[in-house]
């Protein structure tokens, strides 16, 4: 089940998964207080770690930062018992996730770091966190460290084959290295994020594959606008912008992300900025 949830995250709107998730944490409750021998006990502190990770990143997409914060707190402390390196970890890189959405950047570098550090050698936690570290050097606009951190992941990610779970949030499908390419540019300003960001719209968009991605599509389409704001494709730029808002896929903690391009065609005065405006205030509301 645990799998199976951190499967659903990336298609299902996070307040829906989070009430499974709270009824699954309840049993593991329960069960801690029943007898057990000694490894049954360490499988419920590891079973207990990923849902509250997981809980931790849905209260993130949904910014509920105390709630995100409270569940970190007993994701790491359950690992630290467990001594499930992996897992603390995670908890390291979610909260540098958080911490970047709040525009603190320095400070995720730090926790990406730490993540780094703590992580099992050529795991899943250990390839996000190095591409986090890339985002917080793009966000800071240091354009050799960023280059250095994509050379990195690339170098993590290549020898990796597809897992027969791709969706599962915690085990690192190597198509995310191109997703994560296209946000890391286009934060950067570089124009090659265009190549990146329409990779993921053509990949997935034609197919069935939308359905499993739909989030990572709303992403590919707010990266290719700002990228095609740097290159001066206004229309295109807002168009892109609206297909990612129209979608209902861009989470909470993400809205900041489309605000970007929605300031910045105000700022240029174009007519579209009115109706984007609009379109953005609702997604907000909503």
């Amino acid at each position: 089940m645990v799998d199976e949830l951190a499967i659903a995250y990336s298609k299902t709107p996070p307040a829906a998964l989070l009430g499974r998730i709270r009824q699954h944490l309840a049993y593991v409750n329960r069960l801690l207080d029943a007898r057990k021998t000694l490894n049954e006990h360490r499988q419920l502190l590891v079973l207990g770690g990923w849902l509250s990770l997981l809980a931790a990143t849905v209260h993130i997409d949904l910014k509920q930062q105390t709630a995100a914060s409270a569940r970190l707190k007993t994701a790491a402390s359950l690992a630290r018992h467990a001594g499930h390196d992996e897992i603390h970890a995670w908890c390291f890189e979610t909260e540098a996730w958080r911490v970047l959405t709040e525009g603190n950047y320095s400070k995720a570098l730090e926790l990406s770091r730490t993540a780094q550090a703590i992580a099992p050698t050529g795991s899943s936690a250990a390839i996000q966190a190095t591409a986090q570290e890339g985002r917080a050097w793009a966000r800071l606009g240091q354009a050799k460290e960023t280059y250095a951190l994509i050379s990195k992941v690339d170098a993590l990610v290549s020898p990796l084959i597809r897992p027969d779970q791709p969706e599962h949030h915690y085990r690192y499908d190597p198509d995310k290295s191109v997703a994560y390419m296209a946000t890391t540019l286009a934060w950067l300003g570089d124009p090659a994020a265009e190549t990146y960001a329409r990779e993921i719209i053509t990949r997935l968009a034609p197919t069935n594959e939308v359905e499993k991605w739909p989030r990572r599509v709303a992403s590919a389409n707010i990266d290719l606008a700002l990228t095609l704001l740097v290159t001066d494709r206004l229309d295109e730029a807002c168009d892109a912008t609206s297909r990612a808002i129209s979608s209902g896929r861009v989470v909470p903690s993400n809205h900041w992300r489309a605000a970007e391009v929605v300031r910045a065609v105000e700022a240029r005065g174009l007519p579209e900025a009115i109706e984007l405006r609009a379109a953005y205030e609702g997604l907000r509301r909503g």
